[in-house]
């Protein structure tokens, strides 16, 4: 996250409110130490990415021995046979 200090932020503060708000969040230090962290609110600006969870639905076959596959050779790897 990108460290702004007061005076820089004072100075341009339009310009990094705006970054914020399109989802650039940063922190505003004091002589180095992180005082405060602007982060854009859900109804202004661009809203958070939703969860990427579950974006390959319906892509992809998960075989039926998927539980088993390859289940022979790693039991020879642990008995340490090649």
């Amino acid at each position: 996250m990108r460290v702004v200090n007061i005076h820089e932020a004072k100075t341009h503060l339009s310009r990094l409110v705006e970054q914020a708000a399109e989802g650039e969040p940063f922190v505003i230090a004091k002589a180095g130490k992180p005082m405060v962290r602007v982060v854009p609110l859900e109804e202004g600006g661009k809203k958070p990415s939703p969860s990427r969870f579950g974006f390959l639905r319906g892509q992809l076959k998960v075989p039926a021995d998927f539980d088993t596959m390859g289940q022979e050779e790693i039991e020879k790897t642990f008995r340490g046979e090649e």
